[in-house]
């Protein structure tokens, strides 16, 4: 293995960024400059910022660097995709500890590459530098969008439809078994860990992707969300951020949350509800958003697409109606990161 110390931070910087070409007509200036310049056309400029810490947001026992390279830059992706506008360019910035190798920052950056060529996004700079402990990386996601168009938390007013794209819980039950065999091989060092054919749950965990098909498609049917915001923390968590900004209460029906059949069997297996799974888990990166009622038309016919709820006034609160028909109080019970 490479010790880092003998190329240097320039040298790190690129050995690791020099297979990244320049794709966007956007980007005027990449890596190698004090600043990248950004030629942005007449179209509003959307930044997001994400940090990952090891052993607070990903553990290296189950998580492939590559993976986490990917995941990164889709967690910063999605942010963008959830203002209804498109990413063009990242940075990453990087500080790690003297555990990590050369060829272990040449996989994470091949993670990130592969999310880079997935999403026609540049890498356009970041930073390195030195960590006590472990592995801290912050992605910053630059995208453009139309001033019409742009999406906020704030829009939702009442009597707008609360919509659902793909579906919810599976990345959660995917760290739950990822959790599980941890456990079971610290025990049993011998054993080779069980993750039941489990794919989908564990795909939905460490390698998510972001919804720019429904970015596409809201244009392609010419669809504003009035509302809308990525499900990173929790259904729960993140509605509540919708009806907070937006002064409004909300009706979630139990019967329109989608659930993947292999995160409802899991949950079952883990002696779980599979709806507090799906209202509280997080990282699903999926979109939730509100529509006009006018647009009901608009959204029904489209994949992948669940209408879940209505927006009410902020005075009826915040609320999940069973299946049984019982009316519940939601509370953001997601992810909290303090």
């Amino acid at each position: 293995m490479t010790d880092v110390n003998t190329l240097g931070e320039f040298g790190l910087i690129e050995r690791l960024t020099n297979a990244f070409p320049i794709t966007q007509p956007s980007t005027l200036k990449g890596v190698g400059d004090d600043a990248a310049v950004i030629d942005n056309d007449g179209f509003c400029t959307v930044v997001s910022t994400d940090m990952l810490v090891e052993g607070i947001h990903f553990d290296l026992a189950y998580t492939p660097l590559k993976h986490l390279g990917y995941k990164a830059v889709v967690v910063n992706l999605s942010d963008i995709y959830a203002m209804n506008a498109c990413p063009r360019q990242i940075t990453v910035s990087l500080a790690i500890s003297g555990k990590y190798s050369v060829e272990a920052l040449d996989e994470l950056y091949a993670g990130i590459r592969a999310a880079c060529e997935t999403y026609a996004v540049d890498l356009v700079g970041g930073d390195t530098t030195s960590s006590p402990r472990g592995m801290i990386i912050s992605v910053t996601a630059i995208g453009q969008g139309e001033r019409q168009r742009l999406s906020y938390r704030s829009g939702a007013r009442v009597g707008d439809l609360i919509c659902i794209s793909g579906d919810l819980g599976a990345a959660y039950l995917g760290l739950q078994l990822l959790e599980r065999e941890k456990r079971i091989w610290l025990e049993h060092p011998d054993l080779q860990p069980n993750l039941e054919d489990q794919k989908y749950i564990v795909g939905r965990h460490l390698k998510p992707e972001a919804r720019r098909d429904m970015i596409e498609a809201f244009r392609q049917n010419d669809l504003v969300p009035t509302a809308m915001i990525d499900i990173s923390d929790g259904l729960s968590s993140d509605l509540f951020h919708i009806c907070k900004q937006s002064n409004v209460g909300a009706l979630i029906e139990e019967s329109g949350v989608p659930i993947h059949p292999d995160a409802q069997l899991m949950a079952l297996q883990f002696k779980l509800d599979p709806i507090t799974c799906a209202l509280n888990g997080g990282e699903d990166y999926e979109l939730l958003f509100t529509i006009d009622p006018k647009d009901t038309d608009k959204v029904r016919f489209l994949p992948d697409i669940y209408i879940a709820g209505e927006i009410l006034a902020a005075a009826d609160g915040v609320k999940l109606n069973t299946k049984g028909g019982n009316l519940h109080d939601l509370k953001a019970q997601g992810w909290r990161h303090f």
